[in-house]
């Protein structure tokens, strides 16, 4: 491989710059080239309606894919959450990184937990996914919460709390992890209470298809089991035919027997945004050898899903 500069495109916000940056110096070690961050605005950066307004899908991700395809980058980092399941034509996901915690995360006034919050507390999010399992854990454990639907980047939405206006927000975990502030985390929520978005926590390195070497290249940031848990959890986000803003969470966690990983499971949950109603299953199983088999998993427990009435669900999430 050449010694020539490599572009890397990249959202501008300090999230998006944080988490290529990881990348550039793992694509410098692994490749032995320079690396430029190559800045894109993209549309959802730039909209300011809420992202179940504006379609959630691809609205952070098309100028990058655009850029790719006009040559105008060699490669690019996403969050795995905000990608489209269906691959374009032309571009490729050379890598999955081992994913940081998936988990979402309370940032509260008086550092209290989820269940410490008082009554009527505000809580803001822009996630239908969140609000609908944070009303479906409220209605189900006596708890009085009112969802507020809030954009903006994470300064934005911690100073919300900050200056009194909400009581508490709720974050991805692996985020703040990224910029340095879990330190302003005042409750890790377990899975149990909400399903993380399909991808969370992962990111995502994509480049043109028909350049090899740099894709063999890429492949060395690959972690095979981030891989194929991402894969069944968007998969069965593919089979549910809902985009990233629908409230639709899913996890893949392998299950390990000391250092031997023996099993995977993936579990997956729809609801009305009220959190009046939800199908929530899961399934075990080895863990998936092939991409395809990956795939199936999602398939499969996607297919129970909708048996159990989840598209009537979503039917009801779109009115």
């Amino acid at each position: 491989m050449s010694s020539k500069t490599l572009r890397l495109g990249t959202r501008r916000s300090r999230l998006a710059l944080a988490q290529s940056g990881l990348v550039a110096d793992a694509v410098r070690q692994v490749t032995g080239r320079p690396v430029e961050l190559v800045e894109i605005t993209t549309y959802g950066d730039t909209s300011r309606e809420h992202l179940a307004q504006i379609g959630g899908t691809g609205v952070f991700v098309t100028a990058l894919r655009d850029a790719l395809l006009g040559g105008e980058v060699d490669f690019a980092v996403h969050s795995l959450k905000d990608l489209p399941t269906a691959q374009p034509e032309g571009l490729v996901l050379a890598a999955v990184p081992e994913r940081e915690d998936p988990r979402d995360v309370l940032v509260a006034r008086d550092a209290r937990k989820f269940t410490d919050l008082p009554r009527g507390a505000r809580i803001g999010t822009g996630s239908p996914r969140r609000t609908a399992q944070l009303n479906a854990y409220a209605r189900g454990h006596g708890l009085d919460i009112e969802t507020v639907p809030i954009r903006g980047n994470v300064d934005t939405r911690i100073g919300f709390v900050r200056d009194g206006e909400l009581d508490a927000v709720v974050l991805a975990a692996a985020g703040l992890s990224r910029i340095g502030r879990l330190d302003e985390v005042t409750d890790f929520l377990s899975v149990d209470t909400v399903l993380p978005a399909p991808g969370q926590g992962a990111l995502a390195i994509e480049c043109a298809a028909d350049n090899a070497d740099l894709i063999a290249a890429l492949g060395e940031l690959d972690d095979p089991f981030t891989r194929v848990a991402v894969t069944a959890e968007r998969s069965l986000l593919a089979a549910l035919e809902a985009g990233c803003s629908a409230p639709v969470g899913a996890l893949a966690d392998l299950l390990a027997d000391g250092q031997i990983v023996k099993e995977m499971r993936l579990r997956g949950i729809v609801g009305t945004t009220d959190g009046s109603r939800t199908v929530q299953l899961s399934t075990t199983g080895p863990v998936p050898e092939t991409h395809d088999q990956a795939l199936t998993l999602g398939r499969e427990l996607a297919a129970e899903m909708l048996a159990q009435g989840a598209a009537g669900l979503m039917g009801e999430q779109a009115k």
